[in-house]
């Protein structure tokens, strides 16, 4: 058992134009160098242009979160080393960490995009991610089929 005492959570702001915490997350995992301006240029324009593309009805942020939705992953897989020999347990993804994964496959897709700009990626990683198409959506689905694979060794759960 950890020494450690728990670390806290911190309280995020809601974003100013959305007023919206998850649209803040999305800045702060686009955020590079510190230029937190550009990141919400970004991450606005994306919402946007997510907005003008789909004829789905709601605001740009249901949307992205609809999106965000069809990304989080339910299980995935933890080593456990048992007896000497190393296994892959697969475990339930708790509600924070699903998001956080979830924010980092979209934008680790969007960036391998050839979109023009960093926007236009992120907007059309979205519209797959929506559709459940898209490199997010498959790292989700690759995770869960691992999980199912060992689903066997669900017993070395800890």
């Amino acid at each position: 058992m950890s020494r450690r005492r728990r670390n806290l959570k911190r309280s995020i702001l809601p974003d100013p134009r959305f007023k919206s915490t998850i649209v803040t997350e999305l800045v702060g995992v686009v955020l590079k160098s510190g230029k937190k301006t550009i990141a919400e240029q970004i991450v606005y324009g994306a919402l946007d242009q997510l907005d003008k593309k789909l004829d789905v009805k709601g605001t740009p942020v249901e949307k992205f979160e609809s999106a965000l939705e069809n990304i989080k992953p339910r299980l995935e897989v933890k080593s456990r080393r048992v007896g000497g020999a190393n296994y892959q347990v697969p475990i339930e993804v708790a509600p924070d960490r699903a998001k956080a994964l979830a924010l980092r496959w979209l934008l680790d897709a969007a960036r391998k995009r050839t979109e023009p700009n960093m926007a236009d990626r992120l907007s059309a990683e979205l519209i797959q991610a929506m559709n459940n198409e898209g490199n997010a959506v498959r790292k989700r689905q690759d995770t869960h089929k691992m999980a199912e694979a060992n689903k066997a060794f669900a017993s070395f759960r800890w």
